[in-house]
């Protein structure tokens, strides 16, 4: 039985495809069309994903789309009555869009498909599941865990925003929900707004933001902005926000709490801004973690799942399974929306049609997310060729010991190899690597490669069997989703004055073996790399531990700030040229950036509206 999953409309468009409940394909829209978070019909990735499957739309048994449209357009109806006249702008807005296309989206959806098949039966075949669903089943199903707790949250689905579900076998059923406008994912955006970051992209920005400042405004928050109960069930003040009703996060009140209005975008950060970060993320934390210590105890679970846009906050999940609350922690790697269009998939394949579900306890489903496209080294060369590039084939052993040797002289290297990653990370096939032991190599990655903000963090891949010696952790991390300490015998202590320092003037301190991924707070991003989910990238880890004794690379996502991350050959031979990477290696093909064009160089530093 074949399954295709949709997300679509709001925001990071994704299609699935599952046969008979093995993940085929999966991938984002914006990877294609090249348009950050692209929010359309998802069309080229519903055509990778069936030419990834060798079948075409006639060969699939369902489509699911991962939420209910009529039960969203009932939320924004009822929250523009509750709160009238209040908001009348923004209704005014949104209602001729949701009336001339979100309503009727089975209508819409049928439109986009026929261009596939004229034939397809859509009135059988298309099914719709509630968004929260999909995010759990996209959790739970593709776990290695025969039962286990779900817990999804993010900004809002049709009316839930958090939501408890109990998952054994194939069934997955939600016991508990927190509805609109009460939001955790909500209360974070808030903030990443009034930071001055993007909502619905900045969020990351703020995680990474806040070990920078002070949390001063934990109390402020807690007495003004979030009830939070003991079993961490809270509710949202909106005397202070304007989500509902607005065309913003936040109001004049919210203004007046915090000493002023936000920060506008790219304007200079002040340790307001820091603080802010800091207070609102402690405040996440608490509830996080509030929720699944009450969560665990009442229902005796011992494995736990987690989904949805907060699940891509690190530090809590870190924080989470530091605390034992539960034995195991799985969270899925594309825990935001663009996971749904599996987690849809899924479910129809295992609640709707009640299908036998296959679990392995040592290993998830996900196949390590590379579910995206892969090229042939002679279609590489061709696509190389075509693009003007300069390059040389070596044999798989000389890939290994070149690329190690120039990363230990200090080249940052672009590494493109096998399929592309699903979800917001690269893990090891669409990635830039450098040296973590470089005292200047995180200024170097920042402001000459991704041309970002200085004080974003990147994270360590580390060989598996070697995490444990190098940072507070002994589990597998392999989606760059869990957060922990570097190792107590890798941290170097800060003299009076560096620990005196304040704001971004933290970032000049050496804290460790590894500056380059050690964030300010001793912290690491950590993404465990093992020979079987990617064979290839533990293997250049093991060719740098043998020329440097250490297992470590610095890795990041191979784009600059604002660009999706790369898809094709073409995509990363642009974002090479654009910017002062000094080797790419894609398949077996290595390009010196010295030997290349000079007239093929390109501006990449303003090529992309910023993020």
């Amino acid at each position: 039985m074949r399954i295709l999953g949709v997300s679509a409309f709001y925001h990071d468009s994704a299609a699935a495809l599952i046969s008979d409940g093995e993940v085929v394909a999966a991938a984002q829209e914006e990877r294609f069309t090249r348009k950050k978070h692209d929010a359309g019909f998802p069309e080229q990735a519903i055509a990778y994903c069936l030419s990834e499957g060798q079948i075409g739309i006639e060969d699939v048994d369902f489509v699911a789309f991962y939420d209910k449209p009529f039960l969203k357009f009932e939320r924004l109806l009822e929250t523009y009555l509750t709160f009238a006249p209040r908001g009348f702008k923004s209704f005014q807005m949104a209602i001729p869009v949701w009336l001339r296309e979100k309503l009727f989206q089975k209508d819409l959806l049928r439109k986009e498909f026929v261009k596939f098949d004229q034939n397809f039966d859509w009135q059988n075949k298309l099914l719709f599941s509630e968004h929260h669903q999909s995010h759990a089943a996209s959790a739970f199903y593709p776990s290695p865990f025969e039962d286990a707790l779900v817990l999804t949250m993010d900004g809002v689905g049709e009316w839930a925003t958090t939501s408890v579900a109990i998952g054994a076998g194939n069934k997955l059923d939600i016991t508990k929900e927190i509805h609109f406008p009460h939001s955790i994912g909500l209360l974070y955006s808030a903030f990443t707004y009034y930071t001055g970051f993007k909502v619905n992209s900045g969020e990351y920005k703020v995680m990474g933001l806040a070990p920078y400042g002070n949390p001063v405004y934990v109390q402020q928050i807690l007495d003004n902005l979030i009830d939070v109960k003991e079993d961490g069930s809270f509710r949202l003040n909106q005397d202070y926000f304007d989500y509902c009703t607005g065309l913003k996060m936040t109001n004049a009140r919210f203004d007046e709490l915090f000493d002023g209005p936000r920060r506008s975008p790219e304007a200079l950060l002040t340790q307001r801004e820091m603080n802010l970060a800091a207070s609102v993320q402690v405040v996440l934390e608490d509830v996080v973690l509030r929720l699944t210590r009450s969560l665990a105890k009442e229902t005796g679970q011992k494995n736990l799942c987690l989904a949805g846009g907060v699940a891509l906050n690190c530090v809590a999940n870190g924080k989470v399974l530091k605390s034992g609350a539960f034995d195991r922690v799985w969270v899925q790697p594309a825990a935001g929306d663009a996971g749904g269009s599996l987690g849809a998939a899924l479910n129809a394949y295992y609640a709707f049609q009640g299908q036998a579900r296959k679990i392995d306890p040592k290993a998830d489903q996900m196949k390590g997310s590379f579910l995206g496209p892969a090229y042939s080294d002679e279609d590489i060369c061709a696509r190389l060729t075509n693009a003007g590039g300069v390059f040389t084939t070596l044999d798989d052993e000389a890939i290994l010991d070149q690329t190690a040797r120039e990363l230990a002289n200090g080249a940052v290297v672009g590494w493109f190899q096998g399929r592309m990653e699903f979800g917001p990370r690269s893990l090891g096939c669409r990635s830039i690597l450098a040296d973590p032991r470089s005292t200047e190599m995180q200024k170097t990655l920042n402001l000459k490669i991704k041309y970002r903000e200085s004080f974003r963090p990147f994270a360590p891949a580390v060989l598996r069997e070697d995490v444990a010696d190098w940072f507070d952790l002994d589990d597998d991390s392999p989606y760059m989703l869990m957060v922990a300490d570097v190792h107590k015998s890798r941290q170097r202590k800060m003299t009076d004055d560096e620990a005196a320092r304040f704001g971004i003037d933290k970032l000049n301190a050496i804290r460790s073996e590894i500056p380059a991924v050690t964030h300010v707070d001793y912290s690491a991003r950590i993404q465990t790399v093992d020979d079987v989910r990617n064979p290839k990238f533990h293997a250049l880890l093991s060719r740098f531990k043998a020329v440097t004794g250490c297992p470590v690379l610095a890795n990041t996502s191979f784009n600059v700030r604002g660009e999706p991350i790369v898809c094709t050959p073409e995509d990363a031979f642009r974002c090479f040229m654009g910017t002062e990477m000094d080797l790419l290696i894609i398949g077996r093909q290595v390009l010196k950036k010295v030997e290349q064009n000079a007239d093929l160089c390109l501006d990449y530093k303003n090529k992309f509206e910023l993020d």
